[in-house]
């Protein structure tokens, strides 16, 4: 099928939720979404999908859809390097539903770079290219295809190189990750790769990496140019980042009680399994001064019945004032 041209973006306000992998499930993700306007945050996005050689189920697809819909659409993320199934999956996504799909280019997980998917395709631009035009080609004009890289392989020098290969094929938004996949997830960040990104493409371009705060939210949009910005680690440790809404110690707990509730009614996941989840938040926790000056308390809890409990009293004048 010829390119059918640009698809309208469904973004419903200028900053996104990241997809992470095992942390964006549904459970997550719809309470992110529920506590911040969708004219601030505009759009989330799946964990991602890993397509191998076959075309995913529509079972599959809906599970990481979840079952709740709101007013921001969620990205369905694919991740994978075998054309024909990720042409079908494509195609099917948009069977169950997904508002948008997006391809992963940026994972630098070892099993990734195994597969040749996610970051290791930035070693080789033709190959991106003919990915984003895969997934286009199965999405049909029906709903926009965007794509999420990193500033590069082992450096960042073909950034304007890497960034066109999406346009060329055919994505509606290019998001960068302005670290390199070796740079993996340090503390330094350049944005000025996001800028050359926004030089080198006529689309438009998210920026991410290294917000730590609701202001860096627009201050990444002034210094590069980019027209949305993504959300990754600093959502884990406060999830109305979007909003810039201060919350109660009390407010925090009651996020992370119902986070539990949900994995537990849901995906039946265990207690431990549900503490272990928390705690994984608790790494990166700012809201609320929750955590304070013991986030090494909170994280040596050893029971899972002792971290609950000392979140049910944080959360009891919240409990009060329902």
């Amino acid at each position: 099928m010829d390119y059918l041209g640009p698809v309208e973006l469904p973004f419903t306000g200028p900053w996104l939720l990241a997809p992470m992998e095992g942390v964006t499930e549904p459970c997550f993700r719809d309470l992110v979404l529920a506590r911040n306007p969708s004219s601030q945050l505009g759009g989330a996005f799946t964990e991602f999908v890993r397509v191998v050689d076959h075309t995913l189920s529509r079972r599959v697809l809906r599970e990481h859809l979840g079952p709740r819909r709101f007013e921001a659409p969620v990205g369905l993320q694919l991740m994978g390097a075998n054309l024909d199934a990720l042409e079908s999956t494509a195609a099917r996504a948009v069977e169950v539903g997904a508002p948008l799909l997006d391809i992963n280019f940026g994972c630098p997980a070892k099993g990734a770079l195994r597969g040749c998917a996610g970051s290791a395709v930035l070693r080789d631009p033709p190959m991106l290219e003919r990915i984003v035009a895969t997934c286009v080609r199965g999405a049909a004009g029906a709903v926009p295809v965007t794509a999420k890289i990193r500033a590069g392989d082992d450096d960042s020098n073909r950034i304007e190189e890497i960034s066109r290969s999406v346009e060329n094929g055919g994505a509606d938004l290019l998001t960068i990750h302005c670290r390199t996949r070796q740079e993996h997830y340090c503390e330094e960040v350049d944005w000025s790769r996001i800028a050359r990104a926004v030089e080198a493409v006529s689309i438009p371009v998210c920026g991410n990496g290294g917000i730590k705060t609701h202001s860096d939210l627009e201050r990444m949009r002034i210094e590069t140019g980019c027209t949305h910005v993504m959300v990754g680690q600093a959502a884990l440790g406060d999830p109305w980042i979007f909003s810039g809404t201060t919350v109660e110690s009390a407010e925090a707990a009651h996020f992370l009680l119902e986070y539990a509730g949900l994995l537990a009614e849901r995906r039946g996941v265990s207690a431990r399994g549900r503490a272990g989840r928390i705690k994984q938040l608790l790494r990166h926790w700012t809201a609320g001064g929750l955590v304070g000056q013991d986030r090494r308390g909170w994280l040596a809890e050893v029971e899972a019945e002792g971290l609950f409990e000392r979140l049910n009293e944080m959360a009891r004048p919240l409990s009060r004032s329902d």
